[in-house]
């Protein structure tokens, strides 16, 4: 394994001889892991990763907050760590420059008490042939690709970026969501056109989006029967006075179960008009916030005020909606850390 993650030269680390604890125990005095049992990444292993993004020569900018410019080698060591399969590799650097976008603030994202994890949602033909789960449990465990693609990323930031938990992490309390964040969207079972599209690529593409987010809030409604009685659910879960994004009045995402979109898109309910409808319906009147810190969110952070209202989105636009999950009447909300935007890679060499 390589122990420099730059693009200085590298030393290696001899690792034969060990067996996978004496390995796992040397990874952990390095600070190299997270908890979890780690794959070691011989050499080979990373070359065989590295092979599937043979032609993708963009240089990578610094990663924060050691500033380190990552390499392919040095990712894909990670990659190997998380237990990830060669062909997800494309998707893991894919995610890695989503990341790096100046738009993304990764910097930001990683210094913050806030306890946000990076999001991956992967669209387009990728998402099948590698089964990412997109359906039921799409946020829980069981699914390789979901697991080891979100892993991989953390691994990287906290290997070569240095967002070590106490140190340069300072999330007061975190978030399971810190192992791992990663699903697709259901485009099979949704009404509208996938997110990616809506985003500018094309159907065919393969698309991975990242967000800083809080782990997924569950929105149950099994009694509603119309689109507007969910959506006035929807945004009920999503007005919250305690919510990071209203300082930063960023993004956020709302995932629409399968049953509920069918219903919602059955009454007529267009993308946009969700999100003019959530924009306004969740927007925080100011007797639910306390006076100190109306001025927090309307002077220091210059938040969006309106009507005596907070929004928590600059604009309707802000609200990302995509379909996700399998049966059963369940959406979730995703708030983000708001100082950001969401950012939209092309998985190269598919």
């Amino acid at each position: 394994m390589t122990e420099n993650t730059d693009n200085e030269e590298h030393d290696v680390i001899e690792i034969d001889d060990l067996d996978p604890v004496q390995w796992n125990e040397y990874a952990i005095d390095q600070g190299w892991g997270d908890g979890f049992p780690l794959i070691p990444p011989t050499e080979d292993a990373v070359e065989r990763f590295v092979e599937t993004c043979r032609g993708d020569n963009e240089p990578f900018p610094a990663m924060s907050p050691r500033r380190v410019i990552p390499t392919l080698q040095s990712i894909a060591a990670n990659a190997v760590m998380a237990g990830c399969r060669a062909e997800y590799f494309p998707v893991v650097v894919a995610a890695v420059r989503a990341v790096l976008d100046p738009a993304y603030n990764l910097h930001g994202t990683l210094a913050t008490t806030h306890p946000c994890a990076q999001l991956i949602i992967v669209n387009g033909p990728l998402r099948k042939e590698l089964g990412i789960n997109c359906g039921s449990n799409c946020f829980g465990q069981g699914h390789q690709a979901n697991a080891t693609i979100g892993r991989a990323l953390q691994l990287s930031l906290l290997n070569i970026g240095g967002a070590k938990p106490g140190v340069m992490d300072r999330a007061t309390q975190g978030s399971p969501a810190k192992y791992a964040f990663c699903f697709g969207e259901n485009e099979e079972e949704s009404p509208w056109e996938p997110y990616h599209v809506r985003r500018g690529f094309k159907a065919g593409d393969s698309i991975v989006t990242a967000l800083p987010s809080e782990g997924p809030h569950n929105i149950n409604d099994h009694a509603s029967t119309t689109g507007a009685g969910l959506l006035m659910t929807i945004a009920g879960t999503i007005s919250q006075p305690g919510a990071n994004v209203i300082s930063g009045h960023g993004p956020y995402v709302v995932v629409i179960g399968p049953e509920h979109a069918k219903t919602i898109h059955r009454d007529g309910w267009t993308i946009p008009d969700i999100q003019e409808k959530l924009f306004e319906e969740s927007a925080i009147h100011i007797s639910r916030v306390p006076e100190e810190r109306r001025k927090n969110y309307a002077v220091d952070r210059a938040a969006n005020v309106m009507n005596e209202k907070f929004y928590l989105t600059k604009s309707p636009e802000g609200i990302q909606v995509v379909v996700a999950g399998g049966p059963g009447k369940h959406s979730a909300y995703i708030p983000t850390f708001g100082s950001t935007e969401e950012c939209s890679v092309r998985i190269a060499n598919v």
